[in-house]
């Protein structure tokens, strides 16, 4: 008999840098709920291919976690990239499979092309109970997919 060490499901994290206080205190929040955030903030090396890394992160990730906020729904730029990756990588799964899983810091427009399909969560106005909604999201993502690893 061997015992294997279950690992905690893994997101990958898209925002505005301008949002960059409210993701970190969500990546905070779902880690003490038992899921392993990827932050660029934290997780890029220096002089690392970061638009690679991300893509990467996105890739291997269990879920991908898009944060919308007045500030990001009408800026270019990098987060918009990201999601359309994410919005790529979501076609290539199963489609009850959930994978994008869109959460609003504030009131503000969820891209239609999102919203029409997928479900969206308000951290607003419980912290908390919306938390825990994501925490959910992402463990059940991560039940019976196949484990890649970050190189």
């Amino acid at each position: 008999m061997s015992f294997c060490r279950k690992r905690a499901p893994r997101f990958s994290i898209a925002y505005v840098a301008e949002d960059l206080a409210p993701a970190r205190r969500l990546c905070e929040a779902l880690r003490a709920g038992g899921c392993s955030p990827w932050l660029d903030k934290d997780k890029l090396l220096p002089g690392q291919n970061w638009p690679r890394a991300i893509e990467r992160a996105i890739e291997v990730s269990d879920a991908f976690v898009a944060c919308f906020s007045p500030r990001s729904v009408v800026k270019r730029g990098q987060f918009q990239s990201e999601l359309r990756y994410a919005l790529d990588c979501a076609r290539q799964r199963p489609l009850a499979e959930a994978f994008v899983i869109p959460v609003r810091f504030e009131k503000c427009a969820v891209p239609r092309r999102i919203s029409d399909q997928v479900q969206y969560v308000d951290l607003f106005p419980s912290w908390d109970k919306g938390v825990r909604r994501v925490a959910r999201a992402i463990q059940r993502a991560a039940r019976g997919r196949p484990r890649l690893e970050l190189s």
